[in-house]
């Protein structure tokens, strides 16, 4: 051992050993190279190791095909390993360029630096960005200040500078903005404008964004909110797609501004007057005016009477002669319609419209062509406990009350004689066109036969009937035409009995004529038996004696 060591051979070797450079250089890190010869597959370099390593030459390969390094430049390299087991190093050229964009993008992102970078294509919800070959995501929201019509404008291979506002390294994740280098360069002009703006200012303004509840308007840098309310003053429920387009250039009132909250909200409706007190001042109550059906509900519809400006007409003011009939049989959506303005409500703006008053009033044309007393036929439509209705012209009904339905029968008796669609002759009891009221009767178109009972039938006049009941009271009896007579039953004896159907002979007492009914008696009316003088009779007695003095 002793004789080798002492060999200058070996000395010789030992001394190119330890001529060699020693690194730390550890694997995946950094390590600076010189190019020492280029091939057609590998480019050497020296890396200060034991060995040189050989690198693909495609690394180093422009986008035309060339190779762009030369001999003897010097240049980072991610050290892949020092020894890969057959006495070669390895490192990568491509991988060194990425981690020194990497750490391009750490201090971008630390210090709020902007980078450069090139959108490649549109992937699901933005953006594709080459940033030094590091691919980037941008969100279609940090696109732009405003969305933007032409998208293909984008891609174009053109560069642009972007914010880096967030990155994972281990994920490969990497999300840049480009609205936010915008609205840096643009803080100035927002400033600007912020202290420009006014209430009750006309300003132009780019929709940016719909909503459900309205649409959000671009000033310039500073965005407002135009509510459906401020869209139109047509009542209901507006869709702001109906009104408005995204990119649509417009111009809106500013209604108020929050400088600390830089909140701005516009109006788009308040550049015109209302309408509604332009309508009022035009058409007050009463007049008659054309519209368009514009809704239509079970209670009624709504008429648009002028731009924005929308009346309701109830049900009830659709026909004259049916109060309940669905809007929907009337009228149509879209369809043009004369109304008139029945009522007006200033303070909660409704305007209350009617169909039918602009239509002949088929009761006030009844009460003009038909006087009381005359007959008239008709035909029964219904049948209730309180009396009859009949169809008259014109589309009207009048009711026969169940005290006109008969002279001589109980109303519910009478109703039984009577069926529906059955053709009647009525005579004309009373006419109110306002409260849309035909009073009728049946028992009108003859003559009571109680009052031709009266002309027979004196008081004194012997009459025959039979007993129709009895009671401890009094004893009723039929007589002629269906007239009804009482007798007391006091004017019979105590064991006396009576019975229905039994026949009678008696005398006629008094007549009533509000209760169709005769007084009867037993015996004959005389001078001892007579029935007592009313009260009227004895003042008459009085005046006549008063006039003989």
């Amino acid at each position: 051992m002793s004789n080798q060591t002492n060999d200058p051979v070996y000395k010789d070797f030992e001394a190119l050993v330890d001529s060699i450079p020693t690194t730390n250089a550890k694997t995946g890190s950094l390590i600076r190279g010189r190019v020492i010869d280029i091939g057609p597959e590998f480019v050497i370099v020296d890396l200060g190791l034991k060995s040189e390593a050989l690198v693909p030459v495609a690394e180093f390969m422009d986008p035309s095909g060339g190779v762009n390094v030369d001999v003897d430049e010097e240049l980072d390299f991610l050290l892949e390993a020092a020894d890969n087991g057959l006495g070669e190093s390895c490192a990568s050229r491509e991988k060194a360029v990425r981690e020194a964009v990497w750490g391009n993008l750490e201090k971008a992102l630390k210090e709020e630096q902007n980078v450069i970078g090139q959108i490649v294509e549109r992937v699901k919800g933005g953006f594709t960005v080459n940033v030094e070959g590091i691919r980037a995501f941008l969100p279609g929201s940090q696109v732009d200040l405003r969305p933007i019509k032409d998208l293909d404008m984008l891609t174009s291979n053109k560069e642009f500078e972007f914010k880096v506002v967030k990155m994972d390294k281990k994920r490969n994740n990497v999300v840049v903005s480009r609205r936010a280098v915008i609205e840096e360069e643009t803080s100035g002009e927002r400033e600007e404008l912020l202290n420009s703006l006014v209430e009750g200012q006309e300003v132009r303004g780019v929709v940016k964004n719909l909503t459900s509840y309205g649409a959000f308007i671009d000033l310039g840098g500073i965005d407002g909110l135009l509510h459906t309310l401020d869209m139109s003053w047509k009542r209901g429920k507006k869709d702001p797609s109906e009104m408005l387009k995204v990119h649509d250039e417009i111009t809106v009132k500013i209604l108020s501004f929050d400088r600390e909250k830089k909140r701005v909200s516009l109006g788009l409706k308040q550049l015109k007057g209302d309408p509604w007190h332009e309508v009022l001042a035009k058409n007050p109550v009463g007049s008659r005016l054309f519209g368009r059906v514009t809704n239509i509900k079970e209670y009624g519809c709504f008429v648009e009477v002028e731009d924005g400006i929308e009346g309701l007409v109830h049900m009830s003011e659709m026909d004259w002669t049916n109060k309940n009939i669905h809007p929907g049989k009337v009228v149509e959506v879209e369809q043009e319609v004369e109304v008139m303005i029945l009522e007006v409500d200033e303070s909660r703006r409704r305007i209350s419209l009617g169909i039918k008053q602009c239509m002949p009033n088929p009761w006030e044309e009844f009460c003009q062509n038909h006087e009381i007393g005359s007959k008239i036929k008709g035909t029964i439509r219904s049948i209730t406990d309180f009396g009859i209705f009949v169809g008259l012209e014109g589309g009207i009904d009048g009711l026969v009350h169940t005290t006109d339905l008969s002279w001589v029968l109980p109303g519910d008796k009478a109703l039984h004689a009577y069926k529906k669609g059955q053709e009647v002759e009525t005579v004309i009891l009373s006419i109110d066109p306002e409260r849309e009221r035909i009073s009728l009767g049946f028992k009108q178109v003859e003559s009571d036969p109680f009052d031709q009972f009266i002309i027979g039938h004196p008081v004194g006049t012997s009459v025959s009937g039979k007993v129709l009941s009895t009671d401890a009271r009094k004893v009723i009896v039929a007589l002629d035409a269906g007239i009804s007579g009482i007798v007391k039953r006091t004017e019979f004896a105590l064991e006396q009995e009576i019975e229905e159907g039994e026949g009678m002979s008696l005398y006629v007492v008094s007549q009533e004529r509000r209760n169709h009914m005769v007084q009867l008696s037993t015996l004959r009316p005389s001078e001892g038996n007579a029935p007592s003088s009313t009260l009227g009779d004895l003042m008459k007695g009085r005046r006549d004696g008063d006039d003989s003095a």
